[in-house]
């Protein structure tokens, strides 16, 4: 299929698949006895590792972790432990996060009140 089909049936528009294939994470394959354009046709299990990609984006993974996992977790060579691990870690980063929006929103609050009572 072309990439337009792919971004329908994906929901991801064409111009993030792109930016995807530039960034290594699915690749689509140029047909070798077509000589008058560049398109490039993209295999139907594709559709299943772009969706993968979407909530991997959708709960918190980097392109960078997502590109340095995918074609593993994607091929089951990851063993349940290294899937685990990589969940955990995400918590942990969040939970931090988490932590972080929690002071910022503190500091706003007081910074509200601040500029009601005139000390700002």
């Amino acid at each position: 299929m072309l990439i337009s089909e792919l971004s329908k049936r994906t929901g991801v528009s064409v111009h993030t698949l792109r930016y995807y294939e530039n960034y290594g994470l699915f690749k689509g394959e140029n047909n070798k006895t077509v000589k008058t354009n560049n398109y490039k046709q993209y295999d139907e299990s594709l559709i299943e590792k772009i969706q993968l990609i979407k909530e991997a984006k959708e709960i918190g993974f980097t392109l960078s972790e997502i590109k340095d996992l995918l074609e593993d977790w994607f091929n089951h060579q990851l063993s349940e432990e290294k899937k685990i691990q990589a969940l955990e870690a995400k918590i942990i980063e969040i939970d931090s996060k988490i932590t972080q929006f929690k002071r910022v929103k503190k500091m706003l609050i007081e910074g509200i009140q601040d500029v009601k009572e005139g000390k700002c």
